[in-house]
């Protein structure tokens, strides 16, 4: 790919480490229950694949008909609580400005309702620089399917075809895929225990940011 119209982001666990806030939610949850803490690496890993995910993790021995209220208890905790200790991972904050300053738009496609991304973004000054956000409830179909991908492009006024799209999770690589994006596997992200990033057929696999900022460098260059 020659120089990109624009950068597309998944938002949790490829451009904000939100983990650390869903494994808190978590805890007070368990911890107004009366139940004990639970270590952070299993919540980390579910984070990517939402809140039901999370909530299986947490309470794996429950029906779901049980546990879906403890998720909107959680949910609703979370929403009070959605940047306490998330945060913009190290190295993407430079890459951000390097895009705005060479006149690149970005933007971000994610499956967290706008209910949670909005006010996250808001948070972390991020709301007023994306060129386009588009959220779970503003499609019919979200990712993998291609269409929040198509309308991201719609409102940033760039043609898909000239973009890239990064993500830590299968379905993200399938939903650029299938929306002709050059697509990058995020390997600083949420992967599943014995997961790897060769196993999503990406165009590029980054095992970190450092390694997303020099090849960028060579798109730009």
């Amino acid at each position: 790919m020659s120089r990109p119209a624009a950068v597309f982001f998944d938002l949790d666990g490829t451009l904000v480490d939100t983990a650390p806030d869903f494994h808190a939610g978590v805890n007070r949850l368990r911890a107004a229950r009366g139940e004990s803490a639970l270590p952070y690496a299993p919540i980390r890993a579910a984070v990517s694949a939402g809140s039901k995910a999370v909530m299986a993790v947490a309470y794996p021995e429950l029906a779901e008909h049980i546990v879906e209220p403890l998720r909107q208890a959680f949910l609703d905790d979370y929403e009070a609580h959605i940047a306490d200790h998330s945060f913009i991972f190290a190295g993407l904050v430079a890459i951000l400005a390097q895009l705005e300053s060479e006149g690149i738009a970005w933007g971000i496609v994610t499956n967290k309702p706008t209910r949670f991304t909005r006010p996250l973004l808001q948070a972390l000054g991020l709301d007023t620089r994306a060129s386009a956000v588009v959220c779970a409830d503003e499609v019919t179909r979200t990712k993998p399917d291609p269409e929040p991908m198509l309308l991201a492009c719609a409102r940033a006024g760039v043609n898909a075809r000239a973009c890239i799209y990064v993500g830590d999770h299968a379905r993200d690589i399938e939903a650029g895929r299938r929306s002709h994006m050059l697509t990058i596997a995020a390997g600083w992200g949420y992967l599943a225990d014995g997961e790897q990033l060769s196993d999503w057929q990406a165009d590029v696999d980054c095992a970190t940011v450092a390694d997303f900022a020099a090849w960028l460098n060579t798109q730009l260059s």
